[in-house]
């Protein structure tokens, strides 16, 4: 993600342990997750038909991307806005938060 998107995306802030999103990442953010959903649909159909297992997997395994590159993008937003946001607030605590964030991600 690029640095003037991360700027226009954290406008809103973190307080309170709520982000404020613009409408463009909204739609990005949604774009995304239906096209996963329409993927885990797919797979559901690819059962009842008796599809190839290996078929099934490769599908699997391109959803997994899809959410890693989703949680990514969202990881990488969080890092720019809020946990800069905090730390310059000194509230250094954040840190622990990234780090129980990454520690999930493994």
């Amino acid at each position: 993600m690029e640095k003037d998107e991360r700027e226009n995306m954290a406008e809103g802030g973190c307080r309170f342990k709520k982000q404020a999103r613009s409408a463009e990442e909204k739609k990005m953010l949604s774009n995304r997750i239906n096209r996963i959903v329409g993927q885990m649909t797919g797979i559901g159909k690819m059962v009842d038909e008796d599809r190839y297992c290996d078929d099934i997997l490769i599908q699997l395994s391109a959803i997994d991307k899809a959410i890693k590159s989703l949680a990514n993008v969202i990881l990488d937003t969080h890092i720019h806005t809020c946990m800069v946001e905090e730390i310059q607030n000194g509230n250094t605590a954040v840190v622990d938060e990234i780090v129980d964030l990454f520690r999930r991600f493994q």
